[in-house]
């Protein structure tokens, strides 16, 4: 079985973006974004909601195009339209048996793209089994929450923490069953 890991920029007060879908505070070059680059590269599968697919339409993605062409890449939205011949694929319901299956049959691990909302219902469904924060030394005072609503406290297991010039933290967390 493959692990669900959600591996997401944030800032010290919990924003995985600032208002108005800003990330231009994060930081664009470097080591810590070198590191992110190689781990995208050990995932098998992208899952994200819709918010987040269209949020790659900003930097050039055309609508049915798979923003990481090395992985297998879900959508989960109810109301996105997509080209019949799209490289993603679009799931109109987000639930446990579905994304349980994806972790048993998938080839590799599963890349939690976002965004906070999603996040939060996988959160809340128990199914996420790694926490990968990029902790930038910003304050952005608002946007979009690392688990949006979500009210869920897990038990979380400290797996590494690695410090990188600037300030920047890499954290990773287990999340108990």
């Amino acid at each position: 079985m493959h692990p669900i890991t959600y591996d997401v920029a944030v800032s010290i007060d919990g924003y995985i973006s600032g208002p108005e879908g800003n990330i231009s505070k994060f930081a664009q070059e470097g080591p810590i974004v070198e590191d992110y680059f190689a781990r995208l590269a050990g995932y098998a599968v992208a899952i994200m909601g819709k918010e987040t697919y269209e949020f790659g339409y900003r930097f050039g993605l055309k609508p049915g195009q798979n923003p990481y062409q090395h992985m297998r890449t879900l959508v989960f939205s109810q109301s996105i339209k997509l080209p019949d011949d799209s490289d993603v694929t679009v799931h109109d319901t987000t639930d446990v048996k579905l994304l349980k299956e994806l972790k048993t049959s998938s080839n590799g691990p599963i890349y939690l793209c976002g965004g906070g909302a999603f996040a939060g219902s996988l959160l809340s469904m128990g199914v996420i089994d790694l926490v990968r924060l990029k902790r930038a030394p910003v304050v952005l005072g608002g946007g979009v929450s690392l688990f949006g609503d979500s009210a869920t406290s897990p038990e979380l297991r400290h797996v590494k923490t690695q410090q990188y010039d600037g300030g920047y933290v890499f954290q990773e967390f287990e999340v108990a069953c």
